[in-house]
């Protein structure tokens, strides 16, 4: 590893770590926030999924985590959101390539060799993260928009894994959305049985969740018909799973809405981190 930048931040220490990835075949780049309470032995970690065009600072300098998360003892891992750098495939697209990982296993090229972003999100990075940080038991995910796609099909494909999952306007329904069906046929190929398990709605109605789960997704949000928010909010009262959708006037999809509702992330996550037995190592 080698250490990029560090800052002090609300008595923690904010840190930009780069790596070489097995799993990706390129270095990659994440930020780490530790609380204060990490100086005197391990934490438990919330996992920040972003979205497209994103790398691991946007969240980082935009999200308002770092305060919430010294308060309550916990640290934030943000991760990048796709491979890059020479010899990745690309698109000119804004919504295909670099910046726009989905959180899948590609299997189709040009894909296929660099875009393992959920064996990197899901094996790699926790096992790095564990083994260099003083960071253990429970975990939480949670994301924003692609990312929110991505904290809630890795977590309800690793139930064992994470004690909380929460979203902030996710792509629920990707495999019904323009953003979700362009990016599964290219990365994983025409054959739309294989898109299922990175569908959060079909994920949920098929094998449900362990406990509650909290969304916000704003009104005014310009992408709303895109994220589909209501084939969600249809498996959660069909199935009378636990959980919240808040549709929250006015907030459209930038970062002025996720820095509004982060401390409420927080604060349902580390709730959660107190009354779970940790994460277990199983996933699907």
């Amino acid at each position: 590893m080698d250490l990029v930048s560090e800052n002090r931040a609300h008595g923690g220490v904010q840190q930009v770590v780069s790596h070489v990835s097995k799993t990706c075949g390129v270095p990659m780049t994440f930020g780490i926030y530790l609380p204060p309470q990490a100086e005197d032995g391990p934490v438990p970690v919330l996992w920040y999924l972003s979205g497209l065009t994103c790398t691991h600072e946007n969240a980082m300098t935009k999200g308002g985590f770092q305060q919430h998360a010294a308060e309550l003892g916990f640290a934030v891992v943000f991760p990048d959101t796709s491979p890059r750098g020479e010899g990745v495939a690309d698109d000119d697209a804004y919504d295909l390539g670099q910046g726009a990982g989905f959180y899948v296993n590609a299997t189709c090229d040009p894909w296929a060799p660099h875009y393992r972003m959920y064996d990197y999100i899901v094996d790699e990075l926790p096992a790095l993260i564990e083994a260099e940080f003083p960071v253990s038991g429970p975990a939480g995910i949670t994301g924003h928009s692609m990312g929110g796609h991505g904290a809630l099909t890795i977590a309800l494909r690793n139930p064992d894994r994470y004690a909380s999952v929460s979203a902030f306007a996710p792509i629920a329904n990707p495999t019904m959305s323009d953003w979700g069906r362009k990016q599964l046929h290219a990365y994983l190929g025409a054959d739309e049985s294989a898109w299922c398990c990175w569908d959060a709605s079909v994920l949920l109605e098929e094998h449900g969740w362990k406990s509650d789960i909290l969304i916000d997704q704003g009104t005014s949000d310009q992408f709303l018909d895109l994220l589909r928010p209501e084939a969600l909010a249809s498996v959660i009262a069909g199935r009378r799973q636990p959980g919240e959708i808040r549709m929250q006037a006015g907030y459209d999809h930038s970062y002025f809405f996720v820095s509004s509702f982060s401390g409420d992330h927080a604060r349902w996550h580390a709730e959660r981190f107190q009354t779970s037995n940790g994460a277990g190592r199983a996933h699907a």
